[in-house]
């Protein structure tokens, strides 16, 4: 699922409630997480929930990405990874440096609708994937 996908879909949905279940579904559809990655080093601080998310470097065509696989025990916060991912999704680690993942929620109207809880955890996914793309570009 792409960034423009989702946009796509939620300008479709009128309604908060259906704009929820759409995130689940979003956060279902997620490939599985595997256990052996459900470490310590992966798991989010300042998530209300359970969040683990890993980062691998990956080159292809000259081009180099992060891979990013994760998961969560909420399903509405393992949503908002689904779009996460599809925000820094094929991505160089300079784009994903310079992509302001809080812009992007805001314009889906997200944000808004977000407690304040899952907003701090949203910004630590973020910044989890961001200081994982400064350390890779300083490697």
């Amino acid at each position: 699922m792409t960034l423009d996908d989702i946009r796509s879909d939620f300008a479709l949905l009128d309604d908060w409630e259906d704009r929820y279940r759409y995130v689940i579904e979003l956060g279902r559809a997620l490939p599985a997480f595997p256990e052996a990655l459900r470490t310590d080093a992966n798991k989010v601080r300042g998530c209300a929930s359970q969040v683990w998310l890993a980062t691998n470097r990956v080159k292809s065509n000259g081009k180099e990405t992060l891979a990013l696989q994760g998961t969560s025990d909420a399903l509405i916060v393992q949503g908002l990874i689904a779009i996460l991912f599809a925000v820094y999704e094929g991505k160089t680690i300079r784009q994903i440096l310079d992509t302001d993942a809080q812009a992007v929620f805001a314009e889906l109207g997200l944000k808004e609708h977000l407690t304040p809880q899952r907003s701090n955890g949203l910004a630590s996914m973020v910044e989890r994937i961001r200081s994982d793309a400064r350390a890779l570009a300083t490697a």
